[in-house]
Protein backbone atom coordinates (compact mmCIF):
# COMPACT_ATOMS: atom_id res chain seq x y z
CA UNK A 1 0.00 0.00 0.00
CA UNK A 2 1.43 3.19 -1.26
CA UNK A 3 2.35 5.53 1.87
CA UNK A 4 -0.19 8.16 2.18
CA UNK A 5 2.61 11.12 1.23
CA UNK A 6 3.64 9.65 -1.69
CA UNK A 7 0.49 8.83 -3.10
CA UNK A 8 -0.10 13.03 -2.57
CA UNK A 9 2.73 13.54 -4.54
CA UNK A 10 2.27 11.40 -7.20
CA UNK A 11 -1.34 13.18 -7.52
CA UNK A 12 0.35 16.69 -7.98
CA UNK A 13 3.00 15.61 -10.33
CA UNK A 14 0.00 13.62 -12.10
CA UNK A 15 -1.88 16.89 -12.45
CA UNK A 16 0.88 19.27 -13.45
CA UNK A 17 2.79 17.38 -15.70
CA UNK A 18 3.04 15.84 -19.40
CA UNK A 19 2.26 12.65 -19.83
CA UNK A 20 5.92 11.05 -20.25
CA UNK A 21 6.72 13.07 -16.78
CA UNK A 22 3.63 11.60 -15.14
CA UNK A 23 4.84 8.01 -16.81
CA UNK A 24 8.29 8.35 -15.37
CA UNK A 25 6.56 8.57 -11.83
CA UNK A 26 4.51 5.54 -12.29
CA UNK A 27 7.27 3.49 -13.72
CA UNK A 28 10.43 3.94 -11.70
CA UNK A 29 12.19 2.26 -14.94
CA UNK A 30 11.11 4.97 -17.40
CA UNK A 31 13.84 6.99 -18.55
CA UNK A 32 13.01 10.57 -16.40
CA UNK A 33 11.71 12.89 -18.89
CA UNK A 34 13.40 16.05 -17.49
CA UNK A 35 17.31 15.53 -16.47
CA UNK A 36 19.15 17.61 -14.29
CA UNK A 37 22.32 18.87 -16.51
CA UNK A 38 20.95 18.91 -19.62
CA UNK A 39 17.04 20.05 -18.92
CA UNK A 40 18.44 22.05 -15.91
CA UNK A 41 20.47 23.07 -13.74
CA UNK A 42 20.61 23.44 -9.94
CA UNK A 43 22.27 26.39 -8.78
CA UNK A 44 24.85 25.75 -6.27
CA UNK A 45 23.85 29.31 -4.70
CA UNK A 46 20.00 29.41 -4.33
CA UNK A 47 18.25 33.05 -4.55
CA UNK A 48 16.16 34.45 -2.52
CA UNK A 49 12.75 35.39 -4.36
CA UNK A 50 11.02 38.49 -4.38
CA UNK A 51 7.99 36.48 -3.98
CA UNK A 52 8.69 33.95 -0.91
CA UNK A 53 4.31 32.62 -1.38
CA UNK A 54 4.81 31.87 -4.47
CA UNK A 55 7.01 29.84 -7.14
CA UNK A 56 8.69 32.68 -9.21
CA UNK A 57 9.86 32.24 -12.87
CA UNK A 58 12.11 34.71 -14.23
CA UNK A 59 12.34 35.07 -17.78
CA UNK A 60 15.70 37.06 -18.94
CA UNK A 61 15.39 38.51 -22.39
CA UNK A 62 16.19 41.33 -25.03
CA UNK A 63 13.73 42.13 -28.08
CA UNK A 64 16.83 42.15 -29.98
CA UNK A 65 17.33 38.66 -29.59
CA UNK A 66 16.07 36.48 -32.27
CA UNK A 67 15.88 33.23 -30.12
CA UNK A 68 13.54 35.84 -27.33
CA UNK A 69 11.62 36.21 -30.38
CA UNK A 70 11.00 32.46 -31.41
CA UNK A 71 9.98 31.89 -27.82
CA UNK A 72 7.35 34.32 -27.33
CA UNK A 73 4.73 32.08 -28.70
CA UNK A 74 5.18 29.17 -26.26
CA UNK A 75 5.78 32.02 -23.81
CA UNK A 76 2.05 33.24 -24.66
CA UNK A 77 0.65 29.97 -24.14
CA UNK A 78 2.47 29.17 -21.33
CA UNK A 79 1.06 32.10 -19.40
CA UNK A 80 -2.48 31.38 -20.17
CA UNK A 81 -1.95 28.01 -18.51
CA UNK A 82 0.20 29.32 -15.51
CA UNK A 83 -1.03 27.68 -12.21
CA UNK A 84 -1.99 30.13 -9.83
CA UNK A 85 0.96 29.67 -7.41
CA UNK A 86 3.61 31.01 -9.98
CA UNK A 87 4.46 34.49 -10.56
CA UNK A 88 6.06 35.41 -13.71
CA UNK A 89 8.72 37.88 -14.35
CA UNK A 90 9.98 39.46 -16.96
CA UNK A 91 13.15 41.49 -16.96
CA UNK A 92 14.58 43.50 -19.78
CA UNK A 93 18.61 42.92 -20.12
CA UNK A 94 21.06 44.98 -21.63
CA UNK A 95 24.39 43.13 -22.34
CA UNK A 96 25.76 45.36 -24.53
CA UNK A 97 24.82 49.23 -25.59
CA UNK A 98 22.88 48.27 -28.37
CA UNK A 99 20.06 46.35 -26.69
CA UNK A 100 19.59 49.59 -24.20
CA UNK A 101 17.22 51.07 -26.21
CA UNK A 102 14.80 48.64 -26.17
CA UNK A 103 15.07 47.61 -22.35
CA UNK A 104 14.60 51.08 -21.56
CA UNK A 105 11.55 51.14 -23.95
CA UNK A 106 9.92 48.14 -21.81
CA UNK A 107 10.45 49.38 -18.42
CA UNK A 108 8.85 52.88 -19.93
CA UNK A 109 5.90 50.93 -21.25
CA UNK A 110 5.56 49.60 -18.03
CA UNK A 111 5.67 52.47 -15.98
CA UNK A 112 3.09 53.66 -18.76
CA UNK A 113 0.86 51.14 -18.23
CA UNK A 114 1.08 49.97 -21.56
CA UNK A 115 3.17 46.94 -21.44
CA UNK A 116 0.68 44.31 -22.46
CA UNK A 117 -0.26 46.52 -25.89
CA UNK A 118 3.48 47.50 -27.00
CA UNK A 119 5.41 43.98 -26.25
CA UNK A 120 4.37 42.21 -29.84
CA UNK A 121 5.11 45.81 -31.29
CA UNK A 122 8.61 46.23 -29.49
CA UNK A 123 9.12 42.79 -30.50
CA UNK A 124 8.77 43.40 -34.62
CA UNK A 125 9.98 46.92 -34.17
CA UNK A 126 12.84 45.67 -33.21
CA UNK A 127 13.20 42.69 -35.57
CA UNK A 128 13.06 45.17 -38.25
CA UNK A 129 15.49 47.57 -37.24
CA UNK A 130 17.85 46.12 -34.37
CA UNK A 131 19.38 49.27 -33.89
CA UNK A 132 16.26 51.36 -33.29
CA UNK A 133 16.99 54.45 -30.75
CA UNK A 134 15.02 56.75 -28.69
CA UNK A 135 13.42 58.64 -31.72
CA UNK A 136 12.18 55.39 -33.80
CA UNK A 137 10.83 54.05 -30.32
CA UNK A 138 8.74 57.08 -29.61
CA UNK A 139 7.59 57.42 -33.34
CA UNK A 140 5.91 53.46 -32.57
CA UNK A 141 4.68 54.54 -29.02
CA UNK A 142 2.85 57.45 -30.58
CA UNK A 143 1.35 55.15 -33.65
CA UNK A 144 -0.46 53.30 -30.65
CA UNK A 145 -1.62 56.48 -28.66
CA UNK A 146 0.94 57.10 -26.41
CA UNK A 147 2.21 60.81 -26.66
CA UNK A 148 5.94 61.38 -27.49
CA UNK A 149 6.69 63.23 -24.50
CA UNK A 150 5.23 61.37 -22.31
CA UNK A 151 7.11 58.25 -23.53
CA UNK A 152 10.21 60.03 -23.74
CA UNK A 153 9.64 61.28 -19.78
CA UNK A 154 9.58 57.61 -19.20
CA UNK A 155 12.14 56.63 -21.30
CA UNK A 156 14.51 58.44 -19.93
CA UNK A 157 12.98 58.51 -16.23
CA UNK A 158 15.10 57.70 -12.75
CA UNK A 159 12.43 54.74 -12.28
CA UNK A 160 13.39 53.36 -15.89
CA UNK A 161 17.20 53.90 -14.96
CA UNK A 162 16.61 51.88 -11.95
CA UNK A 163 14.78 48.95 -13.16
CA UNK A 164 17.84 48.51 -16.14
CA UNK A 165 20.27 48.87 -13.69
CA UNK A 166 18.44 46.06 -11.31
CA UNK A 167 17.60 43.99 -14.23
CA UNK A 168 21.15 43.47 -15.04
CA UNK A 169 22.23 43.18 -11.67
CA UNK A 170 19.66 40.37 -10.91
CA UNK A 171 21.22 39.01 -14.16
CA UNK A 172 24.72 38.64 -12.80
CA UNK A 173 23.45 37.76 -9.63
CA UNK A 174 22.30 34.03 -11.53
CA UNK A 175 25.15 34.56 -13.82
CA UNK A 176 22.95 34.91 -16.62
CA UNK A 177 25.15 35.28 -19.86
CA UNK A 178 22.74 34.82 -22.92
CA UNK A 179 19.40 35.16 -23.28
CA UNK A 180 16.48 33.62 -23.29
CA UNK A 181 16.91 32.46 -19.77
CA UNK A 182 14.57 31.44 -17.27
CA UNK A 183 15.32 30.61 -13.51
CA UNK A 184 12.14 28.80 -11.21
CA UNK A 185 12.29 29.54 -7.88
CA UNK A 186 15.83 31.08 -7.11
CA UNK A 187 16.81 27.58 -7.65
CA UNK A 188 16.87 26.06 -11.42
CA UNK A 189 18.25 27.42 -14.23
CA UNK A 190 16.39 26.03 -17.24
CA UNK A 191 18.72 24.76 -20.35
CA UNK A 192 16.05 22.43 -22.19
CA UNK A 193 15.21 23.13 -25.31
CA UNK A 194 11.49 21.67 -23.90
CA UNK A 195 11.82 25.02 -22.05
CA UNK A 196 8.19 25.16 -21.04
CA UNK A 197 7.91 21.69 -20.02
CA UNK A 198 11.05 22.04 -17.97
CA UNK A 199 9.06 24.99 -16.14
CA UNK A 200 6.00 22.97 -15.87
CA UNK A 201 7.87 20.08 -14.31
CA UNK A 202 9.87 21.92 -11.73
CA UNK A 203 7.11 23.71 -10.40
CA UNK A 204 5.39 20.82 -9.92
CA UNK A 205 8.49 19.60 -7.99
CA UNK A 206 8.44 22.95 -5.48
CA UNK A 207 4.42 22.79 -5.43
CA UNK A 208 4.96 18.92 -4.24
CA UNK A 209 8.11 19.69 -1.66
CA UNK A 210 5.87 22.49 -0.52
CA UNK A 211 3.44 20.35 0.23
CA UNK A 212 5.29 18.49 2.43
CA UNK A 213 6.83 21.39 4.42
CA UNK A 214 3.46 22.26 5.24
CA UNK A 215 2.08 18.66 5.96
CA UNK A 216 4.95 18.12 8.01
CA UNK A 217 5.02 21.18 9.71
CA UNK A 218 3.38 21.28 13.33
CA UNK A 219 0.98 23.87 12.94
CA UNK A 220 -0.37 21.65 10.36
CA UNK A 221 -0.82 18.77 13.17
Amino acid sequence: MLNPLYRLLLILLTCALPLTTVRAAVDPDAPPAFNQGKDYVVLPNPVATATPDKIEVIEFFSYTCPHCRSLEPSAQAWLKRKPDNVAFVRIAVSFSPNWEPSARAYYAAEALGVLDKMHPFLFETVRSNPRAGLDELAALFAEHGVDQDTFRKAYSSFQTETQLRRGNQIAQRYKINGVPGIIVNGKYDVRSARMFETVDFLIAQETAAATVVTTSSPAAK
